[in-house]
């Protein structure tokens, strides 16, 4: 826990710092503040912190290693690169439109088959499409911030796929992404993990919030709509996690 923290702590110095240089963080920008940005930290002083983060991050991994063996450290060395490629470097994953893609791998597949992996000493095909819907919904997250700043991604040459692409792909692909998470458990019950019936009730309360957050999107204009959508949409994530988990434990 403390290594996936560490580097999702660590990402997000990278995003301000290189977000900021980019010059993709203006005052045009609608949404959450940003550190260096808003000037209350200095860019040396975020990159000395993101350094460090990802530093204590590594030797925190590497503790992992009697558990899950040395490959684990292959994972946990390209969760730290593309934590900083993600903005920075010489080819910027998020503003080439792969920030989707790599936000699905490395919080969903990476993020639970290894966790998996270093308890059970194996991954299971069940252990796979429980990651699935998580990857996907952390990706909401991500689409909810790249729909909130279109204007100002583009104007600052970020290639967003909301930019390339435009809203409406972004309002399907949200969607999508609660489709497949409440569509998972029924795949999870068909390999026999836990009964159906004891979730019944959490999951009609699950897609009657997922529709909700659709509509949320779909009507967003202002920056207090988009920062409620945007808490929403994580603290959605966390509540399915731990409602699919509890349920995976009980059955």
């Amino acid at each position: 826990m403390a290594f996936a923290l560490l580097i999702q702590i660590g990402t997000n110095f990278a995003n301000d710092y290189f977000d900021f240089r980019h010059g993709a963080d203006t005052a045009e920008r609608i949404g959450p503040r940003r550190a260096v940005a808003s000037g209350w930290v200095t860019p040396a002083a975020m990159r000395n912190a993101m350094t460090g983060t990802f530093a204590v991050a590594f030797l925190v991994g590497l503790t992992l290693l009697a558990w899950g063996g040395w490959w684990l450290l292959a994972v946990g060395l390209a969760s730290i690169v593309c934590g900083i490629a993600y903005t920075g470097g010489p080819y910027p994953l998020g503003y080439h439109g792969l920030g989707d893609v790599f936000v699905f791998l490395f919080f969903g597949l990476i993020a639970v088959c290894a966790t998996y992996y270093v308890q059970a000493g194996a991954v299971t095909a069940a252990a796979v499409i429980a990651a699935v819907p998580i990857g996907a919904l952390a990706v909401n997250i991500l689409v909810v911030n790249n729909y909130r700043d279109v204007e100002t991604d583009r104007s600052a040459g970020k290639r967003t796929l909301a930019v390339r692409w435009g809203r409406s792909f972004s309002r399907q692909q949200f969607a999508c992404a609660h489709a497949i998470a409440l569509a998972a458990p029924f795949f999870l019950v068909a390999h026999g993990v836990a009964s159906l019936a004891t979730l019944t009730v959490p999951l009609a309360v699950l897609g009657c919030v997922a529709v909700c957050q659709c509509v949320m999107l779909r009507r967003a204009e202002t920056p207090e709509d988009f920062l409620q959508l945007l808490s929403h949409t994580g603290l959605y994530l966390a509540v399915y996690a731990v409602v699919i988990s509890f349920w995976i434990v009980s059955g």
